[in-house]
């Protein structure tokens, strides 16, 4: 049996602007699937070697296979509808499969506009997809289509979602197969050297307002940190990576399998530098460890500051403060880790003050880098329920944290858009001239400056923020901003049975939904630290599986 893995040709100026990534999915599905029997596969990454429609027509009529397996963040989705159209189109006998968080929760909306599309494999897909293509192997598809749990598909012009299937327990079961990468095209550019995103655990026991990750994955499960530094080792020295990020949500949630991790790597003497994304509360827990870290190649860490205001803070139910970012930002600093601060702007309640607040808090925190991202309200968000009278726009191309999806009522879009740039602008030329350059410690001042090298390059290519798209030019501009919306995109009015589907597959706690917490003063920087999504849980330091599962009934 033949099978075709395609990533979509899809760009925006966001997370790309520091490389080519390499996409994990991929690895740990054909392997999973390797693993069970079936190792005749092919990838084709049409993102990062610009293939265009028609020479995807020219691949898959040469490689004709007989299963074509798709994946699609929100913003990449027509590009995915598009692609399995094509995919149909010259292989009708092929079953075409898409899966990603998108399709996972708007199902319904995907199968309306792209009835070409035989199955989508909700949530965590190698299981499933193993399932579908054991059932194609033995000729019992599409008959078997309701006996296999975790899919949707249209059936006589009506959509089906089966029940959800279970989550794989035992994440140290699926092996990837990287060599399935051409290591060469994914380049990190701060560092110049092949970059992969492996993964230590996934999901996340916490419920943040905004963020839809933990209900994807269902529940939290972490691998044995040995494996997952074996599966570094022959990233390292059979396909010459030399830079990783944790995919993770929050790695360090986990404090006793991170420090084993972090043990492992220093023990095995790799010398790779490394980075993750992870919560300023888990930085004040962690303060004695940080050199720890950073002698175990932790070399960036990107917090989930979010916002300088408080009140923002606490409409994303983050259960942090002010004060605690600060002070996790002054603790990497002195640890030697690169920080990056993350804000999110671009909420209704968003005004020139608001931003110019954010830049000159951020200011004061001094961070290594900063990004601003804009708000982007995923219909399948806790947080939505809250805005989605306000939202105007549903073409999900643009649903790519560089677009304002939600215009502010105080501001236009393009003063939005100019005010963001206004902050960038100030930040990185204040670090380019009086920041990197100056910076002691070598190895820092060499990422710094790669990274500056990244931001810089993306910038005078058009890139960076999808300006050229947009026609951005400077404040004399704002104006004139034309993002392109395709304004007849519109929602797909769920059937009531199939949107009891999606509340079924995973909420947030009834208390954690719809109101705020009880707001902290942004002076106190003793104040209790707590978790994302509300309470004042961490994960014990020393868990077996038992205690695993309980933290998930109890924050679930």
């Amino acid at each position: 049996m033949r099978i075709l893995f395609v990533h979509p040709n899809y760009h925006s100026g966001g997370a790309e602007i520091a490389g080519k990534w390499s996409p994990a999915w991929v690895a740990y599905l054909a392997g999973y699937l390797k693993s069970n029997g079936y190792d005749d596969y092919i990838f084709v990454d049409a993102m990062t070697d610009e293939i265009s429609d028609e020479d995807l027509r020219k691949i898959f009529a040469h490689e004709n296979p007989d299963v074509i397996c798709c994946t699609s963040v929100t913003p990449a989705i027509y590009k995915a509808e598009e692609t399995l159209k094509i995919a149909k189109e010259v292989c009708p006998n092929a079953v075409t499969l898409l899966g990603g968080i998108h399709a996972t929760f708007m199902f319904q909306q995907v199968l309306t506009e792209a009835p070409w599309i035989d199955a989508i494999i909700r949530g965590e897909g190698e299981s499933i997809t193993l399932e579908v293509v054991q059932a194609i192997d033995a000729g019992r598809w599409p008959e078997c289509r309701n006996e296999i749990k975790g899919i949707a598909f249209n059936d006589d012009d009506k959509v089906i979602a089966t029940p959800a299937a279970p989550t794989i327990r035992d994440v140290d079961s699926i092996i990837p197969d990287w060599g399935i990468l051409e290591w060469k095209k994914y380049i990190y550019i701060p560092l110049g050297v092949p970059v992969a995103t492996p993964s230590m655990s996934r999901g996340c026991p916490f419920t943040c307002s905004f963020c839809s990750q933990w209900k994807f994955w269902r529940d939290y499960r972490v691998r044995d940190p040995k494996k997952v530094v074996d599966e570094i080792e022959i990233l390292m020295k059979d396909h010459g990576v030399g830079f990783f990020i944790l995919a993770d949500e929050e790695p360090t949630i986990n404090k006793a399998k991170f420090v084993e991790f972090c043990e492992e790597l220093i023990d095995r003497d790799l010398g790779i530098l490394w980075g993750i994304n992870t919560r300023v509360t888990d930085i004040m827990r962690d303060e004695d460890l940080l050199p720890f870290y950073r002698k175990a190649g932790l070399v960036h860490i990107s917090l989930g500051t979010e916002a300088a205001a408080q009140m923002n803070l606490d409409t994303f139910v983050k259960e942090t403060t002010v004060a605690q970012n600060k002070r996790a930002i002054e603790l990497l600093r002195n640890a030697g880790i690169v920080t990056e601060a993350q804000f999110i702007v671009g909420l209704d309640n968003e005004t020139p003050e608001t931003l110019e607040e954010t830049f000159r808090m951020c200011m004061d925190w001094n961070p290594d880098m900063a990004n601003w991202a804009m708000f982007t309200p995923w219909p399948f968000s806790d947080l939505y329920n809250d805005v989605k009278d306000k939202v105007e726009i549903f073409d999900f191309e643009k649903y790519n944290f560089v677009t304002p999806i939600m215009k502010p009522a105080a501001m236009t879009r393009g003063e939005l858009l100019d005010r963001v740039m206004h902050n960038y602008r100030r930040f990185y030329m204040k670090k380019a001239f009086l920041g990197y350059p100056w910076e002691r410690n070598r190895l820092r001042r060499k990422y710094l400056l790669g990274c500056l090298k990244a931001f810089l390059k993306s910038a005078f290519e058009r890139r960076f923020y999808d300006l050229g798209k947009a026609g951005y030019w400077g404040p004399q501009s704002r104006k004139k901003v034309d993002w392109n919306f395709d304004t007849s995109r519109t929602l797909v009015k769920p059937e009531p049975q199939l949107e009891e589907q999606v509340i079924k597959w995973k909420s947030a706690p009834i208390r954690k939904r719809g109101g705020k917490p009880a707001k902290a003063a942004a002076s106190d920087a003793a104040v209790q630290v707590k978790v994302c999504g509300g309470g004042d849980q961490q994960l014990a330091e020393s868990l077996d599986s038992e205690t695993i599962k309980t933290d998930i009934r109890e924050n679930a």
